[in-house]
């Protein structure tokens, strides 16, 4: 029964699911272009980022929960580390978490038409890994958009986990934390492995969940500890993930 399912919904997939990802991300992408000069990237975020979201997420179908909201102080800003499982994480992010955030994004997808450039206008953070100054210069420069409630968003495993196990953790967001004050608050996405998992298109409508856990006080965290700073992230990050998820 399930690969009957799977070969009727693949008609849908491009037929439909498809076609209004490249619709939705052509029009909001260029409306993002077109009015930033007139409209504060934050508003243009919430409304053209989010919509594009929500739109292509019910359109899969993708029902995303939500945990932990009361979390977040809208006047705060974070560190924000998460989990990545799928692309479809992007999704859950955009679409559930309600507040303005930029994202580390690796430079490569600056050169995807329409949304390189939009995510440039809003302010998202390009960095190229390849040239390790270039990368530094990028994260201190990103520095100063990080205030008055903006957050900025790592994903601290580098990359997607292809069996859905957490992987090693990268520094650069705590280091980030660290020379900006401010607090982690760690998020845990689970399921978008299973709408479309790692390095195929094998799209299958499912249910998301996003944990958002208790901000991490950063005080009394210094650079000769921030290996215990990370691993506590990793521990809140790991606790809402289900054995066999």
């Amino acid at each position: 029964m399930q690969s009957v399912l799977r070969r009727l919904y693949s008609f849908y997939k491009w037929f439909v699911v498809i076609p209004m990802l490249g619709v939705t991300t052509f029009v909001c992408g260029m409306s993002i272009v077109a009015l930033v000069w007139f409209v504060r990237p934050s508003t243009l975020s919430r409304i053209f980022a989010q919509s594009w979201a929500r739109i292509n997420s019910w359109v899969t179908p993708m029902l995303v929960s939500v945990q932990g909201r009361h979390h977040i102080d809208p006047t705060q800003s974070y560190v924000i580390v998460c989990n990545h499982q799928s692309q479809y994480d992007i999704f859950v992010l955009y679409g559930w978490l309600n507040i303005d955030f930029k994202w580390v994004m690796k430079q490569e997808l600056r050169n995807i038409p329409v949304i390189g450039i939009a995510c440039d206008k809003l302010g998202h953070i390009y960095v190229d890994r390849s040239r390790r100054e270039a990368a530094l210069a990028s994260i201190e420069a990103a520095k100063t958009r990080v205030t008055d409630g903006t957050s900025v968003l790592f994903f601290p495993e580098g990359t997607r986990s292809r069996n859905g196990q957490l992987k090693s953790f990268k520094k650069g967001a705590f280091h980030f934390a660290l020379d900006l004050q401010l607090p982690l608050l760690p998020v845990t996405i689970e399921g978008t492995r299973q709408i479309l998992p790692s390095d195929t298109l094998d799209l299958f409508p499912g249910r998301a969940t996003m944990t958002i856990h208790a901000p991490i006080d950063i005080q009394g965290y210094r650079r000769a500890n921030i290996d215990d700073l990370a691993a506590l992230a990793r521990q809140k990050i790991e606790s809402g993930i289900r054995p066999g998820a």
